[in-house]
């Protein structure tokens, strides 16, 4: 069972018992299977006739308003799946996923941007997307404008924007909504050095402003400015969940917060 309601004064996430289980369909032969396992991560079921991808198994969770987690695991341990499951882009297969709040999923910086209407419009579409009011969106036109350093090109479409340029429009978008709940995925720290270092002031802010943050990300640096709690995700299911500091010095083996003086 899985429920997302919006607007709630005090946000919350509740999982208990809850699995995500992938059926493959036509999959003939092992090497089929292995790949499509190396992709979605967890491990293939053998109880059916239709291979089936368990994604996540057992995941059971229970998150309230100041509650900054870090995800952690090898790729394919169940991270994306398992933010995908707290937006409600995913039904629990077992178990049930209880969310309760305004959910902004930022999986992706392009997803919700069009490449043929203007940087300006993408502004409001992209907004909108993360569950903002155009109304809303429109009073930040400025404040974002003013970050991106665009100028003339919020006029122009987006096709024509370099990739840097693109990344910039998203992440001030990103950077100026009003969250609940903020799922964030890794590809957030994959963009110019430069410019993130710019960022890193509004995006403090963001995660300032969000009721509840569950973060996923290789980088430990960030992991570090934004979280201090953390779960461990081991071929979809949780393999530890506690302090930040611990959690990452039994992942990594060693003591990641004192090696980056924190």
């Amino acid at each position: 069972m899985s429920a997302v309601t919006e607007g709630t004064p005090d946000p919350r996430i509740d999982i208990a018992d809850a699995a995500v289980d992938f059926p493959i369909f036509d999959a003939k032969t092992r090497s089929l299977k292995k790949a499509v396992l190396g992709r979605a991560g967890g491990r293939i079921g053998t109880d059916s006739k239709v291979p089936i991808i368990e994604a996540l198994r057992d995941i059971t969770l229970s998150l309230r308003r100041g509650d900054r987690v870090a995800l952690v695991g090898h790729n394919g341990a169940g991270k994306s799946t398992l933010l995908r499951l707290m937006s409600g882009i995913y039904e629990p297969t077992r178990g049930r996923a209880i969310v309760q709040g305004k959910v902004a999923p930022v999986f992706d910086l392009a997803v919700g941007m069009d490449p043929e209407i203007s940087g300006l419009d993408n502004i409001l579409i992209r907004g909108l997307f993360l569950g903002m009011t155009r109304k809303q969106m429109e009073a930040r036109v400025d404040d974002i404008a003013s970050f991106t350093e665009l100028g003339d090109y919020l006029s122009m479409p987006l096709r024509t924007y370099s990739t840097g340029m693109r990344i910039r429009l998203a992440l001030g978008v990103v950077t100026s909504i009003d969250p609940e709940i903020l799922l964030l995925d890794e590809g957030i720290g994959a963009v110019d050095a430069e410019f993130l270092a710019k960022a890193r002031t509004r995006l403090f802010e963001l995660v300032e402003r969000s009721g509840i943050l569950v973060f996923a990300s290789h980088s430990d640096e960030f992991l570090a400015d934004l979280c201090d709690t953390a779960v461990w995700l081991e071929h979809g299911t949780v393999r530890e969940h506690g302090p930040l500091r611990e959690v990452l010095h039994h992942y990594k083996g060693r003591d990641v917060l004192a090696e980056l003086g924190r």
